[in-house]
């Protein structure tokens, strides 16, 4: 029974979870898909990534630091859109740990 409503709980959640990393859309899940773990445990890891990107601004004017920041930030969040959209429980490297002691 855990296994189906888990089951349930992606396949339900999958599309709302992927706009975790879209920005300030992070709070769409977060906020309005409480009960969902699937969509809290993607609405975590792109709140996060949306906090990395507001003080990122400080930095992305910098030739090369700067622009290398930015382009990890887009990787994180495009991958971060496709396992949520395949339902797959997928952990971010180094930012992931971090996101998991958010108690939000």
């Amino acid at each position: 029974m855990n296994a189906t409503t888990s089951n349930n709980d992606i396949e339900d959640n999958r599309v709302i979870a992927s706009f975790s990393y879209v920005w300030i859309l992070c709070l769409v899940p977060l906020f309005l898909k409480r009960k969902s773990k699937f969509a809290q445990f993607h609405a975590k890891q792109g709140l996060l990534l949306f906090v990395i990107e507001l003080f990122g601004w400080l930095i992305f004017w910098i030739p090369l630091i700067g622009w290398v920041l930015g382009i990890i930030i887009l990787v994180f969040a495009i991958l971060g859109i496709m396992n949520a959209l395949q339902g797959v429980y997928w952990e971010m490297p180094i930012l992931g740990k971090y996101a998991k002691k958010l108690n939000i």
